[in-house]
């Protein structure tokens, strides 16, 4: 849920980084924050194991902490550059790179993107069927999102969570991996139709954390086709 906060914060104020830090650590790099400047809350979250004082049982709950962060144009005298921002590739470079870097078995043809579970596979139409370059590999990326759910990678069942609503979630995580990966991309991408949105607006009224449910495994398949491109370099930079 970090994400669309932060990003909400830029397109609100203007900034034109998406480079965020605490008060410490900005006072950490020599840096201060300016006098009047507000800081936008993020929240960090995660289970830990309690001893019950009735039972004397350990059992898991939820931790929830908010965070004040700053956007580092709200700072002065951080040393150059701030923070390492992640690369930004043109659409056509860039995304055919990220994406030749996933594992995945993609193939091209027919007139419908999807993923094929039983199977294990993504089916793209050719590039010219689309509008627009940017809404091919938005779709590209929606797919791959729902690719990662399978068992062999993050294994994303969620039916115990949403139940007959399961559907209208992945889909939804689908099109926010799509949506953080664009961005992480420099990709301008596009909403998917109408019946999608529906869906995901049903959804929504009827359970008022799906959002933060469907954001952290979008955040989490991100990270993980983000993976396949980063050991690369990691292994480039090392050599």
């Amino acid at each position: 849920i970090n994400i669309p906060i932060l990003w909400g914060a830029v397109a609100e104020k203007g900034y034109e980084r998406h480079l965020w830090l605490t008060f410490r650590q900005a006072a950490y790099l020599g840096a201060t924050v300016r006098k009047g400047e507000k800081s936008t809350h993020v929240v960090f979250t995660k289970k830990l194991m309690v001893k019950d004082r009735e039972t004397e049982e350990e059992k898991k709950v939820g931790m929830l902490r908010d965070f004040s962060v700053f956007n580092v144009e709200q700072c002065d005298n951080l040393p150059e550059p701030p923070l390492r921002a992640p690369i930004q590739y043109t659409v056509d470079e860039g995304a055919e790179r990220f994406i030749d870097k996933v594992d995945a078995d993609i193939r091209p043809g027919g007139d419908r993107a999807c993923f094929v579970p039983a199977l294990d596979f993504v089916t793209m139409p050719p590039i010219t069927a689309f509008k627009q370059t940017s809404s091919y590999y938005a779709t590209l990326l929606h797919e791959l999102g729902h690719w990662t759910g399978a068992k062999p990678r993050l294994d994303r069942n969620l039916s115990g969570r949403f139940g007959t609503k399961a559907y209208a979630a992945e889909e939804l995580i689908a099109e926010l991996t799509a949506a953080f990966l664009c961005a992480h991309l420099g990709i301008v991408g596009e909403l998917r139709h109408a019946g999608y949105i529906q869906n995901w607006i049903q959804l929504l009224r009827e359970d008022n954390r799906a959002i933060f449910t469907a954001a952290s495994k979008a955040s989490q398949a991100a990270e993980y086709l983000r993976a396949f491109s980063e050991v690369v370099e990691d292994q480039h930079a090392a050599a």
